[in-house]
Order: C-alpha cells, then sequence, then structure tokens
C-alpha cells in the first residue's frame, strides 16, 4: 500500500469535487461541498445509533437503501436537525437541486449537513450558491470539498492510498470533519470516502462495516454521540480491477486499506479535538473477546478523570483502574496491570493487561481541556 503525497476524495479516478462559501456560516467561510462521480456507482454508508437524526441523515438513509449513489452534498454551520418537516423538505430540494443541475437522479444523491442543532436551513442560500459549486467541480478540488465539510475543525483531514488489486492499481480516497461531540456510535464527525475499485453494494458495506468499527467507532473526545453522523464509500469501478463480489484475497487487500484510511482520518479527529492538547491512545489486551477488549478502553477513554489527569500531566493509574473496575466485569488487583508512557508528552500510551481471555483492542481520544469547556459553554 503506499499513501499519495496530497491526496484527498478526487485522487481516485472518475470524481470531482468542489467547495465553496454559500454564506450558510455567518463567518464567511466554505460551508458548502459537492462531490461527483462521473457515474452512478455502488455506494455504502454507516450512521449514527442516535435515535434522534437529522433530516439529510434520514433521506439519505431512504435513498441508499439500493445501494448506488452518483453525488454527495453537504453543508457545514447549520445541522438541519430537530427541524420537522421544512427541514426535511430542505433535504429532499437540496438534492432534487444538485440533480438536476449535475443532470442525474435526486435518489443519487446524499444529502449531509453538520452545524448547530434545531436551526432552519436557509435553502435559499444553497439555491444560489448550487449553479457556482456545480461548475466548478473538478478534479483538483478535493481540498476544497474538505474545507467546506468542517465546523469547529482546526485542520482539514484528508488522505489517499494506493493499492494494487489483481494487477491493477485501486486508489480509495477520503476526507473527515470532526472535532467535538465524539463518541463511538458514531459521533459527530462527517466522513466521504471515494474509490475507483470495482466491488458491488453489498461486499462494499461489509468492508465499510469492518473498517468503520475498527477506526470511527473506536474514537471519544468526550463520550457526546451526535445526531448527523455518516460515513459513505463511492466505488465507480475506474481501475479495471476484477469486481470484489466475495470474502476472497482482494477483497482482504481492500478493507485492509480502507481500514486504513479511516483509522488515519479518526487519529486526524482526535488530534483536532476541541481543546485538545494530548493524543491519548489506550491498548486494552487480554480481553473475553474483542468486544468486551473495546468496551472497556472505551470506558478509560470516556472518563473525565483519566482526561483530566492527562491534561494535568498527571499519571494517576488508580483512575485507569477505577474506570475498569466500574464495568463490573470481574477484574481485581489480581488480573490487571497498567503501564504508562510518560504524560509529560503529546502522545499519551495506556496500557492495561487483563487475564480475562487473549482478545486486544485499542482505542483514541484525547485530554479535556480547559479550553473545551470554554468552546462548548459559546456554541450555538
Amino acid at each position: 500500500m503506499k499513501i499519495l503525497p496530497k491526496g484527498s476524495v478526487t485522487s481516485a479516478k472518475g470524481f470531482t469535487a468542489n467547495g465553496i462559501s454559500a454564506g450558510i456560516k455567518k463567518s464567511g467561510k466554505t460551508d458548502l461541498s459537492l462531490i461527483v462521480s462521473e457515474i452512478p456507482c455502488p455506494t455504502a454508508g454507516v450512521y449514527t445509533k442516535n435515535s434522534v437524526k437529522a433530516a439529510p441523515l434520514t433521506l439519505t438513509e431512504k435513498y441508499l437503501k439500493n445501494g448506488i449513489s452518483q453525488a454527495v452534498v453537504c453543508n457545514s454551520g447549520n445541522a438541519n436537525c430537530f427541524t420537522g418537516k421544512k427541514g426535511y423538505a430542505v433535504a429532499v430540494n437540496t438534492a432534487k437541486l444538485i440533480a438536476k443541475l449535475i443532470g442525474i437522479k435526486a435518489e443519487d444523491v446524499i444529502v449531509a449537513s453538520t452545524g448547530i442543532i434545531g436551526k432552519q436551513l436557509p435553502f435559499e442560500k444553497i439555491k444560489n450558491a448550487a449553479p457556482t459549486l456545480v461548475n466548478g467541480l473538478s478534479t483538483a478540488k478535493g481540498h476544497q470539498a474538505a474545507l467546506g465539510i468542517m465546523t469547529t475543525d482546526l485542520i482539514n483531514k484528508e488522505i489517499a492510498v494506493e493499492v494494487t488489486l489483481g494487477g491493477k492499481k485501486v486508489t480509495i480516497g477520503g476526507c473527515a470533519k470532526g472535532s467535538g461531540m465524539i463518541q463511538p456510535d458514531m459521533a459527530t464527525m462527517l466522513c466521504f470516502i471515494t474509490t475507483d475499485a470495482a466491488i458491488d453494494a453489498k461486499t462494499l458495506k461489509q468492508a465499510l462495516v469492518y473498517a468503520t468499527d475498527r477506526s470511527f467507532n473506536c474514537i471519544s473526545v468526550d463520550g457526546c454521540m451526535s445526531t448527523n453522523d455518516m460515513v459513505s464509500v463511492q466505488a465507480n469501478g475506474f481501475a479495471g480491477n476484477k469486481k470484489i463480489t466475495s470474502q476472497n484475497a482482494d477483497y482482504k487487500k481492500f478493507t485492509e486499506a480502507l481500514t486504513y484510511v479511516c483509522t488515519d482520518l479518526a487519529k486526524k479527529i482526535i488530534i483536532d479535538g476541541e481543546g485538545a492538547t494530548k493524543f491519548i491512545e489506550i491498548k486494552v489486551v487480554g480481553g473475553k473477546n474483542y468486544e468486551q477488549a473495546k468496551r472497556i478502553a472505551l470506558a478509560i477513554a470516556n472518563s473525565n478523570l483519566v482526561k483530566t489527569a492527562a491534561y494535568g500531566s498527571n499519571p494517576n493509574w488508580g483512575r485507569v483502574a477505577a474506570a475498569v473496575g466500574a464495568l463490573g466485569l470481574g477484574v481485581t488487583e489480581d488480573n490487571i496491570k497498567i503501564t504508562f508512557s510518560s504524560f509529560v508528552e503529546k502522545h499519551i500510551k495506556i496500557n492495561v493487561f487483563l487475564k480475562l481471555g487473549k482478545a486486544s483492542a485499542i482505542v483514541f481520544t484525547s485530554d479535556l481541556s480547559h479550553d473545551y469547556v470554554d468552546i462548548n459553554a459559546k456554541y450555538n
């Protein structure tokens, strides 16, 4: 596998993108993005498990039941959540508008939003900006699309990799946003992935679920789950590899590369966590199974006591032990060992060794600082 320099969602063949300011954000920053495949293509999506879902998420789940899409449109600065029938109509009309301008079916448009909850999304601003957005589509504007999905993010999050499948070079590129309200299943995050691999929708979904479970569902900034979270991956087949329709050797190589892309973007979300000063890697070894090991790691990641200790460069291992013991899994002094790297460093490693089994899991989180409180006390 090869990491491509300056990789983006347009690194894969057959994809164009753009990002512009539609005036949704008061700051005037880029807030409307579009990613388009030359052809309708197999697509998979995974979504937040929050029962309160934003209008665009509900619409996208409906449209993606057939496993096909051609475009992704996303606005930032407004979540279009808890906006009732009017908000749902805005999502529907956005899909229709983009579809008409591109010349595709509205049902082939993925719609996403991120930002403030409970405020109506001004469709007129999207309507006015859409022609410019579409006319500016280019293979050179993947970076602009990444900028357009950011909210409290301080850095854009992009990557692309190349892997050989059956003698053909296959590219996977992606961009993501996320900084706060980050909690597995999924988080306040959006991620849009493109690939020129030939793979059917069912097999693509299996690969995405696997990759997501080991990346975006293994991060936490603050233990808070949002309403708009989604990861999508489009596969247009332009690489010309033999189509992947089962979990064969090519599937395993593709899934490994996809998991790498997702993990890289997930780590960038943690590094850019709201108010974060430390990146924390938590590894649990000796769990009964992967699910249990991951649950234990997340309990540590979501402990405010552990996170504030990290912020204060205080290696208080008792807080880790308490977080694990609170789960009621039979962990005692006799079957747990905890090791730390230096808490003074920006990258902290916490290792927990158990005697419950042979499974392991890794979770990523950030510290909890004064700035996190300030940012979220003023966010509306």
